[in-house]
């Protein structure tokens, strides 16, 4: 299975996690590939994470790889200048230049690293989108708001996407992306941009993308931002390696295992 994250060094720990969690539920192959870049004050992805994280992949399997990607060069073609002062990095936008990187798989996974398997995901990667762009699940407060159709829901997260780039490279969808993020900010900029655009998109399940309660059926928990009404309105942001406000506000001991496990290498990495 290829797998696609995105991000500086910034993302370590997200990435550590989210990856363990991979390793911890399948025995396939996976081919996971990183792409990073090196822009203003943010830093490339460390190459000691990578080497580590290569090591925990082929425990597991030993065809199993990582690679990091600097793909500084093609995004300055088109750096998403419109959206440089939002909260978002331009890192946030670099999956939507998987179509510009030589030796990319036509269909790879992509993920947010604030993304954690809890179950065998391999039913996802192998539904069959020869006909569609993307595959994802419908954003949890995005699709009441935001859809071409009044009355049909159509706005996906981008936080979990299987791509197929083959149809992607030939309908020149992120290359309109790419240029809508560099003139037109947004809100949600990536996001905003695949939902624009993509007209063919297969709608699947919440719980290959579960952005707001972890159960016993989610496949993928993406722990996103969400919003608490009571006893005032407030945004809530819980991420997986903010282990104590994981236990202590989402009472969520589920990766708990893997946690351990990130720990450790975040400790050998930091010694």
């Amino acid at each position: 299975m290829n797998i696609l994250y995105c991000g500086d060094n910034n993302i370590k720990d997200g990435l550590i996690i989210s990856i363990l969690s991979l390793i911890k539920h399948t025995n396939e192959e996976l081919n996971v590939y990183v792409f990073t870049m090196k822009y203003d004050k943010y830093k490339p992805l460390s190459k000691d994470v990578i080497k580590v994280l290569d090591k925990k992949l082929k425990e597991k399997n030993k065809n199993s790889k990582i690679e990091l990607i600097d793909i500084t060069n093609i995004v300055m073609n088109c750096l998403p200048t419109a959206n440089l002062s939002t909260r978002f990095t331009p890192y946030c936008m670099l999956r939507l230049f998987a179509d510009k990187v030589d030796n990319i798989p036509n269909k790879i996974l992509y993920l947010d690293n604030d993304v954690v398997a809890l179950k065998d995901f391999s039913k996802l990667y192998n539904l069959d989108i020869t006909n569609y762009d993307v595959a994802g699940v419908f954003d949890y407060y995005g699709s009441h708001v935001y859809r071409k159709k009044i009355l049909i829901r159509d706005y996906l997260n981008s936080g979990v996407l299987l791509m197929n780039l083959e149809r992607i490279k030939d309908n020149n969808l992120f290359e309109k992306c790419r240029i809508r993020c560099r003139d037109k900010e947004m809100l949600l900029p990536d996001q905003e941009a695949i939902n624009t655009y993509c007209s063919k998109k297969l709608i699947i399940n919440r719980i290959y993308n579960e952005q707001h309660k972890t159960t016993n059926k989610t496949v993928f928990r993406h722990y996103t931002t969400t919003f608490k009404f009571f006893p005032k309105f407030r945004t809530q942001t819980i991420k997986p390696w903010m282990i104590e406000e994981l236990h202590n506000i989402l009472k969520d001991y589920r990766i708990d295992d893997i946690l351990d496990e990130y720990k450790i290498i975040k400790d050998g990495l930091n010694g």
